[in-house]
């Protein structure tokens, strides 16, 4: 009884010399597991910190050079990456531009055609992501009587009315910016699904 009493004794008091020795104080960064995974050895390419100093009070970096050190010497601005070619602008897949107009720009939104050909499978892939992002509020028919929108009142039945005659362009915009009690959905869905959804709206929901 007394050898396992001692067994447990020296275990705990590893246990604790170990968990002392891994703790931080002062100068001294503790003993760290796999310092790799805090140490970034590849670059960052959101950092540029030519400072070969920097953070040198926190480091054990195997090359001597502070801890917040991350600049790319080969690279001739001393950055992590490249800067893009002058007055260059990303395209999607399909080559269409970002979408740029203003929240206010609805005339010029309604000017937009949509990029994106209707087909069988289109209308499908529009009607998963309208349920999805959109039936909640306005209704799985799209009369704005759905869950949601029973609670907050005044969603847009896109029957009625004027939505009816709205062009894509016009549902583009408001899906992406927002429009009254719709918030705005740009960073939640991408552009090509967001027309997707217009092409549902206008094909389906406004046709049934």
């Amino acid at each position: 009884m007394k050898r396992v009493t001692s067994i447990y004794s020296l275990a705990v008091v590893g246990i604790a010399l170990g968990m002392v020795s891994c703790s931080a104080e002062g100068d001294y960064p503790g003993t760290e597991y796999a310092p790799q995974m805090y140490h970034s050895v590849p670059y960052e390419p959101l950092s540029q910190i030519p400072n070969e100093e920097e953070g040198m009070w926190l480091s054990n970096r195997e090359d001597g050079k502070g801890e917040f050190y991350n600049s790319n010497p080969n690279n001739q601005h001393k950055m992590n990456m490249r800067m893009p070619v002058p007055n260059t602008v990303p395209r999607d897949p399909r080559g269409v531009l970002p979408y740029r107009l203003r929240v206010a720009d609805l005339e010029g939104a309604a000017l937009v055609e949509n990029p994106i050909e209707v087909d069988d499978q289109v209308l499908a892939e529009g009607r998963e992501l309208y349920v999805q992002y959109c039936s909640s509020c306005h209704g799985t028919g799209g009369e704005g009587d759905g869950k949601v929108g029973e609670v907050i009142g005044g969603v847009a039945n896109l029957k009625g009315g004027a939505y009816i005659n709205l062009p894509e362009g016009h549902i583009f915009h408001v899906i992406t910016h927002g429009k009254g009690r719709m918030g705005a959905h740009g960073s939640q869905i991408t552009a090509d699904r967001r027309w997707k959804i217009v092409h549902y709206v206008k094909q389906e929901i406004q046709t049934q």
